[in-house]
């Protein structure tokens, strides 16, 4: 027998995201009409981290920066693969053991690929 789905069995969701919609722009609301409004010279100037603001916004970063962080999440996102594979290590047997080998020298030719390339190094 098929299930059917009807646009009523949808409703507890659309009434979820409701009340979370309300909720956000009443708070907001809220916050905005009750908040103190003092305007200083100091909550006017641009704020980074604690530290004075010094040159401009627009210098050019080096690649380099962008390239590591890529490859963080790249790398990151590839651990995420082995919770799975953790979790039915045992279902898996012998096969899901050498498919995770398999994996693992892909990673790591990635990885010594990279550092061949230099992609790793600040210089």
């Amino acid at each position: 027998m098929e299930l059917q789905s009807s646009p009523g069995d949808f409703l507890p969701i659309i009434f979820q995201m409701l009340v979370a919609l309300g909720f956000v722009v009443t708070t907001m609301f809220v916050t905005h009409k009750i908040g103190p409004k003092r305007v200083t010279k100091d909550k006017l100037t641009p704020f980074e981290s604690g530290i004075e603001v010094v040159g401009n916004a627009r210098s050019a970063v080096s690649i380099k920066y962008f390239l590591v962080a890529i490859l963080f999440v790249l790398f990151d996102v590839e651990v995420i693969f082995m919770y799975p594979w953790a979790v039915n290590f045992r279902d898996l047997g012998k096969d899901g053991l050498i498919e995770m080998f398999i994996f693992m020298a892909t990673l790591l030719a990635g990885f010594i690929y990279i550092i061949k390339k230099g992609a790793l190094d600040w210089d």
